[in-house]
């Protein structure tokens, strides 16, 4: 552990939580940056120093999202992820061991203060605007058309029998709700729809566990990690797709290693086969699972048990034991290409490499990219489609991002940022074209090394 620097004598750090009324001790960047090791984490939160080694174990989101901030000032993702920010604090002052000295910049390396200065200014311009409070008969609507399309799926079943063109129909209507429903859980898996956190946490129990059958714990985890660092390897898990895939800086590194599992250059053609058909059928449901069972999800697992439970009680009446695993695994396999076209559409085509201490807003836009709205493409993609003011607002409610948009895109205009939109089957069409990209640059560092 370095030492602390304060009135320019050399004193030990304190060990543990600064004792009531004593004066805090002063630490430089230089200092802070030696504490980023698996049992040994600092990070800076408003100008104020934290040893989160031992409570990152415990931290609600995971361990995994708050050491990605070690030694960094992370002021504007703290603000991002937690609504009620007194609350949070009180979990914080057993943390605090010191503070910036006052001549350090609150943000460690060349980061743009000013910006970084505007953007705050924008959160609260924001704020004021009350773009974060909730319309809460919006959700009670997304919820009700969830209900409705599951019930009038059934009843095709129901009423026209299990002949080819009821079942497509009941199985694309039963896509087209599970696909809501990732919508919906994924806004209450942000906590932001109650105050209480105990109503968000039964909410999403009950939409991601019983109307979905996955686990929200499992989510929230990998979830909040892409949401800290999007695109970042090894610290955002929705990029993390090699040896399958090789993606942004990824590819050069395969390449010169000579590392080929998979024929890389033609990887934009082998997705269609292995990516959207398959990842929340296969990847996704057995990591799911998974991650139950390892850390002991008890009540996550049964609350996926109650949505297999209830469809298998649905529909195998009419389909047989067989026949209603088929009906499923078609549902999955609709959900799934809905899924990972207008999650990727926004990420794919960005830049995708390794840790670069970015501040908080640059690290969002460089990862992020919109699509251009309309109603259709709002309720489709569940307001993704605004993927930049999501990125920047996690806990905005979507139904306010059409609002802060006209605001993101002045602050990037004064800052020259890109604030990139595509219209949707061009940024459908660029997932492929991204993948190809890659594959070539692998190709060519493999080639010629």
């Amino acid at each position: 552990m370095g030492g602390v620097e304060k009135l320019g004598r050399r004193q030990k750090p304190r060990e543990g939580p600064t004792p009531l009324g004593a004066p805090l001790p002063i630490f430089r960047w230089e200092q802070i940056r030696q504490h980023d090791l698996p049992n040994d984490k600092w990070l800076v939160i408003e100008r104020r120093v934290y040893d989160i080694s031992r409570w990152a174990q415990r931290h609600p989101g995971g361990s995994h999202l708050i050491s990605n901030h070690s030694a960094e000032d992370a002021t504007d993702a703290f603000h991002a992820f937690h609504q009620n920010l007194h609350y949070v604090r009180k979990f914080l002052k057993p943390l605090l061991i010191g503070e910036l000295a006052p001549e350090e910049p609150s943000q460690d390396g060349a980061q743009n203060a000013q910006m970084i200065e505007d953007f705050r200014a924008l959160r609260q311009a924001a704020e004021d605007m009350k773009l974060f409070e909730v319309n809460h008969s919006f959700f009670a609507l997304m919820l009700s058309l969830i209900l409705v399309m599951e019930l009038l799926a059934w009843l095709i079943i129901y009423l026209s029998g299990t002949g080819w063109v009821s079942s497509i129909l009941a199985a694309i209507i039963l896509s087209l709700s599970q696909a809501q429903s990732w919508c919906l859980q994924h806004d209450i898996g942000h906590t932001f729809i109650f105050t209480k956190s105990r109503w968000n946490y039964v909410a999403h129990q009950f939409v991601m566990g019983h109307l979905k059958g996955f686990s929200p714990h499992w989510w929230n985890s990998r979830h909040f990690q892409h949401h800290a660092k999007p695109n970042i390897f090894n610290k955002d898990p929705d990029v993390g797709l090699a040896p399958v895939f090789v993606l942004g800086e990824s590819s050069v590194e395969y390449g010169k290693k000579k590392i080929r599992y998979l024929p890389y250059h033609v990887q934009h053609l082998y997705f269609f086969l292995i990516g959207p058909p398959l990842l929340t059928l296969v990847n996704f449901e057995l990591e799911n699972v998974w991650h139950m069972l390892w850390y002991m999800q008890w009540m996550d697992l049964l609350w996926a048990a109650s949505f297999y439970c209830r469809f298998f009680l649905s529909y195998a009446p009419f389909y047989g034991a067989t026949g209603t695993l088929f009906f499923f695994v078609a549902v999955r396999v609709l959900e799934s290409n809905w899924f990972v076209w207008i999650t990727q559409m926004n990420h794919i085509p960005k830049e995708i490499g390794y840790e670069k201490h970015r501040d908080w807003v640059s690290s969002q836009l460089i990862t992020t990219r919109n699509v251009k709205p309309s109603s259709l493409v709002s309720w489709f993609t569940g307001h993704l489609c605004y993927q930049i003011e999501h990125h920047l607002f996690p806990t905005m409610p979507r139904h306010s991002y059409p609002k802060v948009a006209p605001l993101v895109k002045a602050f990037c205009s004064k800052h020259g940022l890109q604030y990139e939109v595509k219209p949707f089957f061009t940024a459908i069409v660029d997932i492929i074209r991204s993948l190809k990209k890659s594959g070539d640059i692998w190709l060519e560092a493999y080639l010629h090394q």
